[in-house]
């Protein structure tokens, strides 16, 4: 019995050890200097650090949570904040949206949605013009003016919403966890 033990424990630990560190456990170190980029670039951060902890152990009781007929759930909710990182990334690349994504579990949309979030946050840092940023729907552009009160802080409402639908379900946020300094004690 000892051996199972001993084995399982083995097993458990290196498949803990060997899971990828998610992006925005903590805000990255801000910026030395303060320019549009970087500020819409913490904007993102800001986003990212909340998300990852919203969705931070979530159970498919979580998950399925609705508080009523006419509203999403919780997964839905997840996937239309994918859906936004979507179009904030692309705004940075330069591309238009509308491309289909393939069916993922809870697990890699989360993943994808980090991920996003973190490859739009740095090609804003390191831009000198974010005016070059658009989002673009089929023949339709939008400034990034639109992107910062569209999907940036469209996403960081259902976030909220992420927050307020998991206490309902029985799961509060994270202890610990402080978006003023972006970390979690």
């Amino acid at each position: 019995m000892k051996k199972y033990f001993l084995f399982f424990l083995i097993f458990y630990t290196s498949l803990i050890l060997s899971q990828e560190k998610l992006p925005y456990y903590e805000i990255p170190e801000a910026p030395k200097e303060f320019t549009p980029g970087t500020t819409a670039s913490r904007m993102v951060d800001g986003l990212g650090f909340r998300y990852y902890w919203a969705t931070e152990g979530l159970t498919e009781k979580d998950l399925a949570f609705q508080p009523n007929a006419e509203a999403r759930t919780t997964l839905e909710t997840i996937d239309h904040i994918l859906g936004l990182s979507e179009v904030i990334l692309n705004a940075t690349l330069k591309v238009a949206n509308g491309a289909k994504q393939p069916k993922m579990s809870f697990a890699e949309k989360r993943k994808k949605t980090l991920e996003n979030l973190q490859q739009a946050s740095k090609i804003l840092k390191e831009s000198k013009d974010i005016s070059q940023y658009k989002m673009i729907f089929g023949k339709t552009e939008f400034p990034f003016w639109n992107a910062i009160n569209g999907p940036i802080a469209d996403a960081i409402w259902h976030v909220g919403q992420v927050v307020s639908f998991r206490r309902s379900s029985g799961n509060p946020f994270p202890k610990g966890v402080s978006v003023l300094r972006g970390k979690k004690s």
